[in-house]
């Protein structure tokens, strides 16, 4: 560990092996708990940076030492914890620019890090580096990324070398991308995209510098292009649909507003939900969003029912909210997304109690049927909920039904079925475990007794 002038431990050393907390095992469902506390001491790193950036600096090199050191003893499932080291690595370049360190040591310090990532914490780091690099530090990490580009190009003729080359092009030409997007450098974006193939996702981040520099005519032949090319892929891409919707915006500025209505329109016919109802509706006149409105709810009938949750959530549509539920067999309640189906079950709790029991009764059975023994605890939340609801509506003899479903279905599950069975005979899932401070109270209380006696 670094040391202080006085050769002792900088105490916010000590609060970062805390956080870190060495040897302990941190699974998924934790992990985002962990982050935010590993949060708290890397802000008290980024303040020290305002007054001590050399300082702060080393002890970013610490903290991410002990990210790496970490790593093994944690489910990032979830990513937040790799994306989190990210954001030290950002902080450890700000501190070193406020320091004023050499930038071509910097980068090269950062290079090495990138290379030798075995867990691939830093992986995609590029695109938040070039938010916190100056501009002489971005310029120091465009010289060393373009050498490293050129090498690959060079190799790539070189027998035994050519699929390895072609990798290292593809990858360092994937950063110099994000290089040249940050500095708005157009003219040496497109090289690099002609060198290496020219995609939708090139043409796109084209037109948008083009359009931040107010040339919407230049911009919209760019869209163009990218969607000629997305038109011969075999198959629809993210970068499409972003390159469909920033022609439309240029349309408007163009003053070619009803172009960009019917392309909306055909756009949210073929793909109904909330996102291609918010592109719809920017392009509707004011006076006419009501009658659009209704025209657009009515052509999304028969789409998916997550799409249709989300959609009738977004607009305030509860009535045909309600319906869709009330239409739609179990099967598919069960086949469709907790994301979609819970937010739902929330709305219609107070209103429909019978509708939500059968949201909650579809989330714990997809759980449970999935056999996702993680998420069995989830399952009996929900469960317990779909209990209350059918009850509060007055369908008891629905939740009998579901108890015997669910032991018909389930009752090898033995690590779900004694929590299932409490939470059947009133006792809830899950059971009460008394807390850390509740058994030390007990103890305490017992302690004192026995002294008094």
């Amino acid at each position: 560990m670094d040391r202080n002038r006085r050769g002792k431990q900088d105490p916010l050393e000590r609060e970062i092996e805390l956080a870190i907390s060495p040897g302990g095992f941190i699974p998924d469902r934790a992990c985002f708990s962990f982050v935010g506390d590993l949060e708290e001491t890397a802000t008290k790193i980024a303040t020290l940076a305002k007054t001590d950036p050399a300082r702060a600096a080393a002890l970013y090199e610490t903290f991410l030492a002990g990210c790496y050191e970490k790593v093994e003893e944690l489910d990032d499932s979830s990513g937040s914890f790799g994306q989190f080291v990210g954001e030290l690595l950002c902080g450890w370049i700000r501190a070193r620019q406020a320091a004023g360190d050499d930038p071509d040591d910097a980068v090269a310090r950062l290079l090495v890090w990138m290379d030798n990532d075995p867990y691939a914490l830093s992986y995609g780091v590029e695109k938040d580096a070039v938010k916190a690099f100056d501009k002489v530090g971005l310029a120091a990490f465009e010289r060393r990324i373009r050498k490293r580009f050129e090498a690959a190009a060079s190799q790539r003729q070189s027998a035994g070398r050519a699929v390895e080359a072609e990798s290292a092009c593809r990858e360092w030409g994937a950063v110099l991308r994000t290089i040249y997007v940050a500095q708005r450098n157009i003219a040496a974006y497109v090289v690099i995209a002609e060198q290496t193939g020219l995609t939708p996702a090139d043409c796109h981040a084209v037109a948008t510098l083009l359009r931040g520099r107010r040339k919407p005519e230049d911009a919209l032949a760019w869209v163009e292009r990218g969607l000629g090319i997305e038109r011969n892929a075999p198959h629809e891409s993210t970068a499409g649909h972003e390159l469909a919707r920033l022609r439309r915006e240029l349309w408007t500025r163009l003053g070619r507003g009803d172009e960009a209505l019917d392309a909306a329109w055909v756009d949210f016919r073929k793909h109904p939900s909330k996102y291609t109802y918010d592109d719809l509706m920017q392009f509707v006149p004011k006076s006419e969003r009501a009658s659009w409105h209704e025209k657009a709810i009515e052509a999304a009938i028969g789409a998916d029912l997550h799409s249709l949750f989300e959609l009738f959530l977004e607009t305030g549509e509860l009535a045909r909210l309600a319906d869709c539920v009330r239409e739609s067999g179990d099967a598919a309640l069960e086949a469709t997304s907790h994301y979609a189906t819970e937010p739902v079950a929330e709305k219609l709790e107070k209103k429909h109690p019978d509708l939500a029991a059968r949201l909650w009764r579809a989330q714990g059975m997809r759980i449970v049927d999935a056999k996702k023994s993680e998420y069995y605890h989830a399952a009996l939340s929900n469960f317990e909920r779909a209990k209350r609801c059918f009850e509060r509506a007055g369908l008891a003899a629905e939740w009998e039904k579901t108890v015997g479903d669910v032991r018909a279905r389930h009752h090898r599950k033995v690590g779900f079925i004694p929590g299932f069975e409490r939470l059947v005979a009133g006792a809830g899932g899950h059971g009460h475990q008394q807390s850390f401070l509740e058994r030390a109270k007990a103890r305490w209380s017992k302690r004192q007794a026995k002294r008094e006696a």
